[in-house]
């Protein structure tokens, strides 16, 4: 962080707080926000509020008083994530747009493993961060991309039943009274209808298939005049049609489709350059038609790209995706788009390793969602400061990622 602040970056970085000090307000509130982001920005191994208060003083009468007033400020006072998590998408996506337009909105979720059964949403669940079943809470997040840059504006904590359910748990985590239980499509529908009301740029969205699986959360993507590249399980069902759109026998698992259809459809693909060498994988591409009992005619439903992977150390085809993407796209573009996806993990290390995403320890619905919005607030500065710092890659990414030269 120190390299990115020469004297002209510290006045950006003062001009950029200012801006949010607006939004807080109260005098309090922004000296608060001010303290507890530069822990988030600065060098420490952990990045919950009372090591931030312990580097932020030095007398322990000062750190006990500056901790209680960042707990006040993270779960007692009330400003709108909204608002603040508005004014730093905006600014990071300015940064983003003087180099590349926004390309894809890629919606996913990561875990943040705990300990206990107190903190707000937490009990054991699946999360692929730790690729098991695990005692953690799960955020649903909207990462807007260009071809070389990913930028997360938003994030919802995933509530269980076990706790939209109980009135114990919601008086204890001061859950909202509006705020009830909600799959993570419905959650990700809820991000994109923000995204849109705010005007972001819009892209082509991208999610796996926990959420593409779902054909109300495809036909709410539709309906909001929204692109995808979805993933989805091998047991989904689809038509075969013929170039005039005409639907062809039964309909098939798409597994079953990517069977029949014999290993010469596979095409070797390279997607981009590896840490050691290029991507590649065998796809198949055709046009289906969904099925799905949704109580729809199914001679009135929208075909869409099949995407079928079949990696090289497979017996068989393991990935499968929809994509409602030009018919006339070529094999080569689609894997690409499709493929843009996966670098949002590389997004989750950066928050968590240089932001301390996961570092809140606190219990409460409001603090994880106000710890949430600063880190997306320090995100979006240091990414400005690196368009401002690292030339632009020649037409795709820079091997070496650009945050952990920066940060």
């Amino acid at each position: 962080m120190d390299d990115l602040l020469d004297p002209e970056g510290v006045q950006r970085l003062e001009g950029y707080f200012g801006g949010i000090a607006e939004i807080l307000g109260d005098v309090r509130r922004k000296a608060s926000f001010a303290t507890y982001a530069m822990g988030l920005l600065l060098d420490g191994k952990r990045k919950s509020v009372e090591p931030i208060a312990a580097r932020a003083c030095c007398e322990p009468k000062e750190t006990e008083r500056t901790h209680d007033r960042l707990l006040n400020f993270l779960v007692d006072s009330r400003w709108s994530d909204r608002v603040v998590r508005r004014y730093a998408a905006s600014y990071g996506i300015a940064a983003l747009t003087t180099r590349e337009p926004i390309a894809h909105w890629i919606i996913d979720d990561t875990g943040f493993v705990k300990q206990g059964k107190h903190s707000v949403g937490v009990q054991r669940q699946y999360t692929g961060s730790a690729g098991k079943t695990t005692n953690c809470q799960v955020g649903v997040s909207l990462c807007v991309a260009t071809p070389t840059e990913h930028l997360p504006i938003d994030f919802e904590l995933y509530l269980p039943k076990s706790w939209t359910g109980d009135a114990d748990r919601r008086a204890e985590a001061r859950i909202p009274d509006d705020v009830f239980f909600r799959t993570k499509p419905e959650l990700a529908l809820a991000m994109v209808d923000r995204a849109l009301e705010d005007n972001v740029p819009k892209g082509i969205v991208l999610v796996d298939s926990g959420y593409g699986d779902s054909s109300e959360f495809r036909q709410g993507l539709s309906g909001r005049g929204l692109k995808y590249g979805v993933g989805v399980h091998g047991t989904t069902k689809v038509w075969r049609i013929d170039s005039k759109l005409r639907r062809r026998g039964p309909a098939v698992s798409v597994r079953e489709l990517a069977l029949q259809l014999g290993r010469r459809k596979y095409r070797r693909v390279t997607w981009r350059d590896g840490t050691k060498e290029k991507l590649w994988s065998r796809f198949a591409a055709l046009r289906v038609v969904p099925s799905h009992d949704d109580g729809s005619d199914p001679a009135k439903r929208e075909d869409v790209w099949l995407l079928i992977e079949w990696e090289r150390d497979k017996a068989e085809p393991t990935r499968f995706t929809f994509a409602t993407l030009p018919r006339r796209i070529s094999r080569k573009r689609l894997v690409r788009t499709v493929k843009e996806r996966y670098r949002t993990e590389r997004t989750y290390q950066d928050l968590k390793g240089q932001l301390g995403l996961t570092h809140y320890e606190g219990r409460r619905y409001p603090g994880w969602h106000h710890h949430i919005s600063c880190v997306l607030v320090c995100f979006a500065f240091i990414l400005g400061e690196r368009m401002r710092r690292i030339p632009p890659c020649a037409a795709r990414p820079c091997k070496a990622h650009p945050f952990r030269r920066a940060a």
